[in-house]
């Protein structure tokens, strides 16, 4: 934005030149001495600003007949009288429009009007003011114009209280005329009337008169205003007696009619066939909502109660369809693999078909993300013909998320549970609790403790919400869980659900799924048929191989929809109609493949043994590496680990001093020698017993100088007598070894029964060694 001021300050001290642009203006006026803001649109006015910018910045204002301010105007639409202005300030908006602030300089007429150039000019003649001089009828018409402006600016909320005084400072009658007519809201017409009165007499006597026909409308808004407010206080007045009057009323039992919204919630309350304690309560509290004021806050709680009660379905429940060999098949049809689920699903509807009152378990999906546990949920409420309603209980902390707040609180509403039955329609739905080992507990209270009720079927007959207050059913609800980790589930939550376990998929499972459920999907997602796109076999495998590690199969589907989708971009720009993406294509699409250095490399020398570790997210193997140095009886752990791991790396170093003799070890070893474990991926927490063995091995193998066999990996816990302990996560620690290419694993006698959850192939595949000795583990790990 440009400041344009003249130096000295005073408008008169500018020299106006006798040609001038004319700006027509429309529904304002501009006075001398006055300021004026003004936006223009037309291309033509812009120009005009522009070539003014650069030259002295004047320009004539003169009003137009015409009132449309998108026309073009000619020179017969306007005035020929006018105000010369200057531009104080000048800025350029979007659009190409112009905003301004110009001050008015001095009236002029035009003598003839020019068209050299695209906008409007004229050559002008500068008017002077006649009897201008403070004569006495000139100060007696100041005088009264002054008194009857104040009156205005009092009623005029729009005018500030300053400008009366400004007013009675205006010493010259001329500027005082002009001022008061730019301020007061006169018709335009009448105002460019002013403009025209060279004459400052005749000036003061017609704004004399348009102030007073502005007072007498003012005074007559004031009065109207007046007499309204009298009959809306006489209307609220008489309201407020009936009000009373109704009271006394019901006081002597003479009730009148009811409202039409107290009758809606009656007969809702009679429909709806309530519970003994509900209907009491109903009842209750219509009638305190009868006898309240619709406008209370009161009322409006009330009401929001009324409307929850009357809207939970009480009675309303979906019939079952319970035919097992359809369920089996809704199963199949959704799910690969997950047999032992599966199977532990049917087995829970045929009990519900053969026993209609069965008060079933609460069944726990647990395992890494993507395995399927929320859709297992969705095809179960598929296979009973019932609805489906899922509440995300992670990073839940207060209980009133799961029992609601009670009413005297601000905004209450029910709980989650309550609120998602409502939503369902239904009483029985299959009710999918998620990820409840990450509820939390706060000093607001332990939300776990509130699903107790929930979850108990000896108990959630008679549910309460604290904002209902009253016991709902909830014996006919499928309550399903899941969770990725169980020990943090309260144990008094977790003695109350079934878990089942859900593994990782092998690479030939995944390679099935992503056949018949991934690929389609993301085709269809992402636009294409099945003529557009063809992904082989063997370009899934190298996604599955190099681009994911993963237990589940998020990651994937995400890498399968990015094949699609590049796919879909290539086929918008008509590159070809047809995409078979090969092994050699990934790279287009999904970028080079994170690759790591192969396995017999990372443990060629002494020292460096493959562990294998469960995480919630499924099984990985675990590089565990030592390496001695001279010093003095020192162990130095790095790589990030817990408690109970470095107590495994204790347990290792004792046992081996121990039994130095019989491991082949030199006794000096431990005097001259500080070591150093360390677990790479350091960035990763990792904790639990069952890298003892693995540790142990990476000391032997150190001291001794003997090498750890390629390709094989162990776990187990150790004992300071050298015993392997049984340790968890079987099937997912072998699958994951199995997807590293591991050829040989050595794992605790006591976990040999849980080889029956471990895939034929990946058996068929890998050489399983059992021991539960560390000298056992020693002979087979050792070169």
């Amino acid at each position: 934005m440009d400041d344009l001021k003249h130096p000295s300050g005073n408008v008169t001290s500018y020299n106006i030149p006798d040609i001038i642009p004319i700006l027509p203006i429309v529904d304002t006026n501009l006075f001398p001495k006055m300021v004026l803001p003004l936006v223009l649109i037309q291309k033509e006015a812009v120009e005009l600003i522009d070539e003014a910018m650069s030259g002295n910045r004047m320009l004539g204002l003169l009003l137009s007949k015409r009132s449309d301010i998108n026309s073009r105007h000619t020179a017969k639409d306007l005035h020929r009288i006018g105000t010369v202005a200057i531009i104080l300030k000048m800025s350029k908006m979007e659009d190409d429009k112009a905003q301004l602030l110009i001050q008015g300089l001095n009236r002029f007429k035009v003598i003839k009007f020019l068209q050299d150039k695209k906008y409007m000019q004229a050559k002008i003649d500068i008017m002077e003011s006649k009897n201008a001089d403070r004569s006495k009828e000139n100060r007696a018409l100041m005088v009264n114009i002054v008194e009857q402006y104040e009156k205005i600016v009092a009623l005029s909320p729009g005018l500030p209280s300053e400008m009366g005084h400004m007013i009675k400072s205006l010493q010259e009658p001329n500027i005082l005329a002009d001022m008061v007519a730019s301020t007061i809201n006169a018709p335009v017409l009448e105002k460019q009337k002013v403009i025209e009165l060279l004459d400052v007499n005749k000036r003061l006597k017609k704004v004399t008169r348009l102030v007073n026909d502005q007072l007498e409308i003012l005074e007559m808004g004031s009065k109207i205003q007046s007499q309204v407010k009298e009959d809306m206080d006489k209307q609220q007045r008489e309201y407020y007696l009936r009000q009373q009057l109704k009271a006394i009323k019901e006081e002597l039992g003479e009730t009148g009619n009811e409202s039409v919204e107290i009758k809606e919630y009656r007969t809702k309350i009679e429909e709806k066939g309530l519970l003994e304690e509900a209907q009491k309560e109903a009842e209750r509290e219509l009638q305190r909502l009868s006898k309240m004021h619709p406008s209370s806050s009161e009322y409006v709680v009330a009401s929001t109660y009324l409307d929850w009660l009357t809207s939970l379905p009480w009675n309303e429940s979906s019939k079952d369809k319970l035919d097992i060999k359809e369920a089996r098949r809704i199963l199949n049809n959704d799910h690969y693999g997950l047999e032992k689920p599966k199977k532990r699903i049917l087995e829970y509807l045929a009990v519900r078909k053969l026993k209609n009152d069965s008060k079933g378990p609460i069944l726990c999906f647990a395992g890494p993300p993507g395995t399927g546990k929320t859709s297992l949920g969705r095809s179960i409420a598929r296979a009973l013909g019932r609805q489906f309603v899922r509440i995300a209980l992670g990073g839940v902390r207060d209980e009133a998320e799961i029992r609601g707040h009670r009413r005297t609180y601000v905004g209450a509403l029910p709980g989650r549970i309550i609120q998602h039955l409502r939503k369902a329609g239904t009483n029985n739905p299959v009710f999918m609790l998620d990820e409840i080992d990450k509820v939390d507990s706060s000093y607001h209270g332990d939300p776990s403790s509130a699903l107790l009720e929930a979850l108990d079927p000896e108990q959630n007959f008679s549910f309460s919400d604290h904002y209902l207050n009253v016991p709902f059913d909830l014996s006919d609800v499928i309550f399903l869980t899941t969770a990725n980790v169980l020990h943090t589930v309260p144990a008094p939550l977790r003695d109350r659900m079934e878990v089942l376990e859900l593994s990782g998929y092998t690479e030939e499972e995944k390679l099935k799924i992503a056949t018949r459920y991934l690929i389609p999907r993301q085709r269809e997602a992402n636009g294409l048929k099945s003529t557009h796109i063809k992904i082989t076999p063997g370009s899934v495998k190298k996604i599955i191989s190099g681009y994911t590690k993963e237990a589940g199969l998020r990651n994937l589907e995400r890498h399968i929809g990015s094949v699609c989708r590049g796919v879909a971009s290539k086929i918008a720009e008509e590159k070809a109609r047809k995409f078979v993406v090969g092994q050699k294509d990934l790279h287009e699409y999904l970028g080079p493949a994170p690759n790591m250095p192969d396995m017999a490399l990372r443990i060629e020398k002494p020292g460096v043994v493959v562990g294998l570790a469960w995480t919630p997210y499924g099984g990985e193997i675990l590089f565990i590496e030592a390496v001695a140095m001279k010093g003095g009886k020192g162990l130095a752990l790095t790589g990030q680990l817990g408690d109970v791991m470095k107590e495994s790396a204790s347990t290792a170093l004792s046992f081996i001093r121990a039994n130095a003799k019989k491991l082949k070890v030199d006794e000096s070893f431990f005097s001259s020698h500080d070591l150093h474990i360390h677990v790479p991926e350091g960035s990763i927490p990792k904790d639990g017993p069952s890298a003892g063995v693995a540790m142990l091995t990476c000391l032997v193998s150190l001291m001794t100088g003997r090498r750890v066999k390629k390709r094989l990996a162990m776990t187990g816990e150790i004992t300071l007598r050298g015993e392997v302990l049984p340790v968890g996560g079987i099937k997912e620690k072998v699958i994951a070894a199995h997807r590293a290419g591991i050829k040989t694993i050595i794992l605790p006698l006591w976990n040999q029964k849980d080889m029956e959850d471990v895939p034929d192939n990946i058996k068929n595949s890998i050489d399983f060694h059992f021991a539960d000795k560390m000298k056992t583990v020693l002979e087979l790990a050792l070169d």
